[in-house]
């Protein structure tokens, strides 16, 4: 069919007249979805125990506020005061169960009245809901993640150090200790310390904590540890080894002369591919008392040009090696364990979703229990959304060599503005409560998929 100019196009200069009224109209229409997602894990009445030793100084509570506080990160907000953009939104007012939101005061100064309990108990809370899943999927082996990662300010807050910090230097910063779970990409736990530590810092503690939670969840689950150089150390080692975990951690071996003489000296590589070859070899650092695999693995690789090129020249490629030590106790062969280390890559995709996406990076708050409890809601936002696509997607039956994630998800911000940032309005149909939003099919197929995945659950 041929269309004309004067068919599809339309003049229109008048500017249409403003006009604000209080209606029932909603910017956040899906928020349905967590809705039910919160009542399947009844996250309300979890989170009220986390403060019920508190008394009750205020008028919405600090578990009201946290929940807030998760649901202002979820949509995608950062700063405490970004709240006066949705202050009278129907649909964020009965997923919170309010009438009236608090104002930025009023939610500083609840979160201020926090105490140590309060933050274990939501750290806590943040373990339990993903031990839950893991209940759900009854794995037989589990994969954690350790690494740091910088969370800098430009103000004073309590807690925070001066520390290394390549994108600011100078700044102050905290610098927690994360674990990630590689199966479901969730933030199992994390240490909170100031930003002029290092990296292995109270580390040894924390992840015999976290590997001993879930073997007393999980008798006789497989756990597997994968850490990088700057935790590499006789007492982690050890430590793990005697747990009955098993470890992959990356070698500094440019720091024992010993070790690299192994290197240098070696004739005889094995063959592990076109580009990779290997060996193995009992060894450890003199102040060790027991002697470990060390995988020691080079990679063919194209150097890098570093003078200024002449274009219209021939250029040949020059190749060279590419070193790496592995430390570990597991049995896998050595094109394995190698992929199976370098899995732990996908922990930095995490941390980049929880700066970018639910502001675990930002500090913006003065004290220091208040800036724990916004970085544990930061991880719960991010938890939550990977929860709703697990409860409502099936798992891959079997997992790589790398151990990617089990389900195949949406990041955080295209959750929210693909099902979330919805524009709808509450109606009462012959007195029936009904959210209508705009028809596409799109959306309509995706929301109700959720929320029968939910009912299947059940």
């Amino acid at each position: 069919m041929n269309l004309r100019r004067s068919s599809t196009h339309s003049h229109q200069h008048s500017i249409p007249h403003l006009r604000f009224e209080d209606q029932t109209l909603t910017s956040f229409a899906g928020l349905v979805v967590f809705q039910k997602l919160f009542d399947h894990l009844n996250l309300k009445h979890r989170l009220r125990e986390c403060f019920h030793h508190l008394p009750p100084r205020s008028v919405y509570g600090l578990a009201r506020v946290t929940l807030q506080l998760i649901v202002h990160l979820l949509l995608g907000y950062r700063e405490l005061r970004d709240s006066r953009f949705y202050d009278r939104d129907p649909m964020v007012l009965r997923l919170l169960g309010l009438n009236r939101l608090p104002d930025v005061s009023t939610l500083s100064r609840t979160l201020a009245k926090a105490d140590r309990a309060s933050v274990d108990r939501l750290r806590r809370l943040l373990k339990n809901l993903v031990l839950d899943r893991l209940v759900a999927w009854l794995p037989s082996r589990l994969t954690l993640d350790f690494d740091g990662s910088v969370c800098s300010t430009r103000r004073h807050a309590e807690g925070t150090a001066v520390g290394f910090n390549k994108q600011k230097k100078g700044a102050r910063s905290y610098y927690p200790l994360f674990c990630t779970i590689a199966q479901t990409g969730q933030v199992f736990d994390f240490l909170h310390r100031p930003g002029n530590v290092h990296d292995s810092n109270g580390a040894v503690l924390f992840i015999l904590d976290c590997v001993g939670q879930i073997q007393r969840r999980f008798p006789g689950i497989h756990i597997e540890v994968r850490l990088d150089a700057a935790f590499f150390s006789d007492a982690i080692v050890s430590a793990l080894d005697a747990a009955d975990v098993r470890f992959s951690i990356s070698v500094p071996f440019e720091r024992f002369p010993q070790c690299k003489s192994l290197i240098q000296s070696r004739r005889r590589w094995h063959r592990a591919g076109s580009d990779l070859s290997f060996f193995h070899v009992a060894w450890k650092p003199k102040a060790w008392n027991h002697a470990y695999r060390f995988l020691c693995v080079r990679r063919r690789v194209q150097l890098q040009h570093k003078p200024p090129l002449q274009y219209d020249l021939f250029v040949p490629h020059q190749t060279g090696y590419e070193f790496k030590v592995i430390v570990t106790n597991h049995t896998l062969g050595a094109r394995h364990l190698v992929a199976f280390h370098e899995g732990r890559g996908a922990q930095e995709g995490i941390f980049a979703e929880l700066k970018s996406q639910t502001h675990a990076g930002y500090i913006g708050m003065r004290r220091l229990l208040p800036n724990q409890i916004f970085l544990t809601c930061a991880a719960l936002a991010h938890n939550l959304c990977r929860e709703l696509q697990m409860t409502v997607h099936q798992p891959r039956s079997r997992n790589g060599a790398k151990r990617p994630p089990l389900w195949t998800f949406m990041e955080n911000q295209t959750l929210c503005r693909t099902f979330i940032q919805r524009a709808g309005r509450l109606v009462r149909p012959q007195g029936v409560l009904t959210l209508i939003m705009n028809g596409n099919h799109h959306v309509e197929s995706g929301i109700r998929h959720y929320l029968e995945g939910f009912d299947r659950a059940a």
